[in-house]
């Protein structure tokens, strides 16, 4: 982008979601490569997630765990902003991989098998989340999520996201899918698996994705993953020279250094 070109696109809110999982070889994490025609990020491996609904904004919800102010103070933003956010992502864990962060509001274990039915009318937004958790008497589980990171994708991209990542633990008796046109395959990784076979060229991670890997390959289990104490704050990488050769965050020397050379050209071709 030039000096004259016009001003960077607004940002949209958004979640992704990292679940995970206590694996053979440390934590497993639950990966996605989102198809080529998508217009965001098409072909790379990523976490579940998607943008808010602003029909959850001040919606009145069943809600077990942290409340939205709580939500609020860890990722920067309102209490309605964090409605929206913790609303995104439990509806987003839901519809991209089927794995639904709810209990019934008297307590009792929800049948996650009967309400699949609703998981394409959310998709296709025929009704909100709030609307489907009042419907079926649910209460949303925030307290099964942890708050993990947050990214601003870069000014020189056409599409940009203001997005928190949050950590979820797989659910006793559910397992997560591919069920969702916008993904083209979808596994279980041990979060340093997932790093060897993006550093070996086998698929494509952006580094807000790499670095929640990098981050989760530190950890032994899930329990000591919940349990660190985390500063959150808003990571906007830098592009000095407007251009994505340019890009610098945290850690990109070692992100670019392990990136398979077929893989740096794939990178230098997702231009704006």
């Amino acid at each position: 982008m030039s000096p004259t070109d016009s001003a960077p696109v607004p940002l949209r809110d958004a979640s992704t979601v990292v679940l995970v999982r206590d694996g053979a070889d440390g934590i497993d994490v639950f990966l996605q490569r989102r198809v080529k025609e998508m217009a965001f990020a098409g072909g790379m491996t990523v976490f579940p997630g998607g943008g808010v609904d602003e029909r959850d904004a001040d919606a009145d919800l069943a809600w077990i765990g942290p409340d939205a102010q709580w939500w609020a103070d860890h990722f920067s933003t309102s209490p309605i902003g964090a409605q929206k956010l913790v609303c995104a992502a439990v509806r987003e864990t839901f519809e991209e991989c089927g794995v639904l962060l709810v209990t019934r509001t008297d307590g009792a274990p929800a049948d996650i098998a009967a309400l699949m039915p609703a998981r394409g009318a959310l998709e296709s937004k025929e009704i909100s989340f709030a609307q489907f958790l009042r419907e079926n008497d649910l209460a949303l589980r925030a307290d099964l999520m942890r708050p993990l990171a947050h990214w601003i994708t870069p000014k020189i991209e056409k599409r940009r996201y203001d997005t928190r990542f949050f950590l979820a633990e797989l659910p006793q008796g559910q397992d997560a899918d591919a069920e969702t046109s916008e993904v083209e395959e979808a596994q279980w990784y041990s979060a340093s698996a997932a790093l060897a076979d993006w550093s070996a060229g086998k698929h494509f991670l952006l580094p807000p994705t790499w670095s929640q890997l990098r981050d989760l390959a530190a950890y032994a289990t899930v329990a000591e993953l919940f349990a660190a104490n985390r500063d959150i704050k808003p990571i906007e990488p830098g592009t000095p020279n407007d251009d994505f050769e340019g890009l610098r965050f945290t850690h990109a020397d070692e992100y670019f250094a392990s990136m398979d050379p077929q893989a740096r050209e794939l990178f230098f071709k997702h231009t704006p």
